[in-house]
């Protein structure tokens, strides 16, 4: 009998909201990296037909151009969707405790807010008055997405 081999899949889409703003900096070889985290909520109903909510808090991480696409768009409270790829990473804390992390290392960053940037470079939220030629406003949720049936579960 052949040697079967699991394929080797790793991909996650996530959607939430940023818990805070994203914290950006740059490598020593100066390569742009951002890190965030956001909330994915999920509602259901439980054994007594009651909606109950549960929260998970998801690590993201982004590289390159995508790192700069975040720290101009995205402040606490935004809405994203991500698409990547787990990844884990270990390290030592001062007092000498080894901790790791599993987070999403974004491939993709679908942002789900319509923003504008001011001039002073502050990121104006729902900005429906707001002009400017280089400005880009997108859709305020992914409701967009729903089927009519999804959208129905979500109603209280």
């Amino acid at each position: 009998m052949a040697d079967l081999k699991m394929p080797e899949i790793n991909s996650v889409v996530v959607a939430g909201n940023l818990t805070k703003n994203p914290v950006f900096r740059e490598t020593s070889n100066k390569t742009p990296v951002v890190n965030f985290s956001i909330a994915a909520n999920r509602r259901y109903k439980d054994s007594n037909g009651q909606w109950q909510e549960d929260v998970c808090y998801v690590g993201v991480v982004a590289w390159n151009k995508l790192a700069d696409s975040c720290r101009q768009r995205l402040i606490k409270g935004s809405a994203v969707l991500v698409d990547g790829e787990l990844q884990s990473r270990s390290w030592k804390t001062e007092d000498g405790h080894n901790r790791t992390i599993v987070e999403i290392k974004a491939k993709r960053i679908q942002f789900l807010n319509k923003f504008a940037k001011a001039e002073n470079g502050e990121i104006v939220e729902d900005a429906s008055g707001f002009e400017s030629e280089d400005s880009e406003f997108e859709e305020n949720s992914f409701d967009k997405f729903l089927t009519d049936e999804e959208s129905d579960l979500l109603k209280d």
